[in-house]
């Protein structure tokens, strides 16, 4: 097995990153225009989003866990497959249950993709060098994928403009592409990602890892590693308070991920342009991401990674009130670019103070715990506000999704002991500096 520097992993891991996001980025402008032009309702919309979110419910913490008993390489490239059926499905689908059916191929996707390529790289970054940072590579993570999908929602919007190609639609044309480019992801991951560790290699008593033989008792082990990722929970008052942030972030999302498409149109009057003009929107949006992203390590070393953190839910919330609020695109769009920028900014902080509460045997689950809220909260989130919108207004229910945001801000600051990052990158226990905790 090759042995990665620290820069190299580094790097390998921005290049998977931006391979990961690209696809997303086709879709955002087109995704919920695209069901509504093959003749879904919002309601219908709703559940078709909370399919995805149910199906990462059942299976985010088991394949969480079978990427630390296996290795995170098969279970990226099974993840990758998975979205690739997806897409190829959403091509074609025309009716709500074929739609139901890409969005489970999606929570399938969701589930398996969700932690492993990030606990590879805080795993592999520890491995070359045990001393390393790996906060500032999180946030450089952050950058990458707000360049990558600011890109891709700029061609998506690019595609829609052109208009229809032959028998290929308008918001038809970003899937196919995005399908191609899934393809190059797949091939990514199975030449640049090398396993820090050996697949299926955990800790087991006085911390030496133990190599499981076979691909069957690596399986066979995810109910005792998911046993023990439940147990850092109920032993964590921390992890718990992070882990319950999500279930507020992933209700309060559709306000402005799914949201906006509706609400876009709502203000332009029209669809088609609300779709061409959501694509450089996009763009712009994903670029405001990537430099919140940019600016976090010089925040969080001022203000402390918890106050830093706790300020952005409110501030993103604030944001979507906005969008809710403005009138006429103009408003709406300078809303949604601040709610981009914060949004950029807050995931590689929360991450950041994540993975200090936790070591690499069970790196994965931890981080598939914290999806795995936010999916079936967004399925909430889908059903309630889908249906706030269609029998009230859009833009009722992107403020009760706005108040859902700000309401996740305390949970930061519910024990401010010494795993919490202070001013200046030092650990503080009380405001005093002190030596970093021993992780659990």
């Amino acid at each position: 097995m090759r042995t990665l520097t620290a820069r190299q992993v580094h790097r390998r891991y921005l290049i998977l990153h931006g391979l990961r996001w690209a696809p997303v980025g086709l879709l955002i402008p087109v995704w919920v225009l695209l069901m509504l032009e093959r003749g879904l309702t919002l309601a219908q919309i709703g559940l078709v989003v909370a399919a995805q979110g149910l199906a990462v419910l059942l299976l985010e913490l088991p394949t969480g866990g079978l990427a630390d008993a296996v290795g995170r390489k098969p279970v990226l490239i099974g993840a990758a497959v998975a979205n690739l059926a997806s897409l190829s499905l959403l091509v074609v689908a025309d009716s709500f249950t074929l739609f139901v059916v890409v969005m489970l191929l999606q929570g399938v996707y969701r589930a398996l993709e969700s932690g492993p390529l990030e606990s590879w790289y805080v795993d592999a970054t520890l491995a070359a060098d045990p001393d390393a940072r790996y906060e500032g590579g999180l946030s450089h993570g952050g950058v990458v994928l707000g360049l990558a999908i600011a890109a891709a929602a700029l061609a998506s919007g690019g595609l829609v403009a052109l208009g229809p190609v032959g028998p290929v639609s308008a918001l038809t044309g970003p899937v196919l592409v995005a399908a191609l480019l899934q393809v190059v992801g797949l091939v990514g991951l199975a030449w640049l990602l090398v396993e820090a560790r050996p697949a299926g290699a955990a800790p087991v008593a006085g911390g030496q890892p133990a190599r499981v033989s076979t691909v069957g008792a690596s399986i066979r082990r995810v109910p005792s590693v998911i046993r023990d990722a439940l147990a850092l929970l109920r032993r964590s008052r921390i992890l718990l308070a992070l882990i319950s942030v999500e279930l507020f972030w992933g209700f309060g999302m559709i306000s402005f991920e799914t949201l906006m498409p509706v609400r876009l149109a709502e203000v332009t009057g029209d669809a088609d342009r609300a779709a061409a003009l959501l694509g450089p929107v996009g763009a712009v949006a994903w670029l405001a991401s990537a430099g919140g992203a940019a600016l976090v390590p010089a925040l969080t070393r001022r203000l402390g990674a918890p106050v830093t953190a706790a300020a952005f839910r409110i501030l993103q919330g604030a944001t979507v009130a906005g969008m809710a609020l403005l009138a006429g695109p103009a408003g709406v769009v300078a809303a949604f670019l601040a709610c981009y920028a914060i949004h950029g900014a807050s995931n590689p902080v929360h991450m950041g103070l994540l993975h200090r509460q936790v070591d690499g045997g069970h790196r994965s689950s931890v981080v598939s715990l914290n999806s795995m809220v936010a999916h079936p909260a967004g399925a909430l989130g889908g059903v309630v506000l889908m249906a706030i919108a269609g029998a009230a207004s859009v833009s009722l229910a992107m403020l009760v999704g706005a108040a859902v945001l700000a309401a996740a801000a305390p949970l930061y600051l519910v024990s401010p002991g010494p795993s919490w990052i202070g001013r200046r990158g030092r650990w503080v226990w009380n405001g005093r500096p002190t030596e970093p905790p021993r992780r659990i």
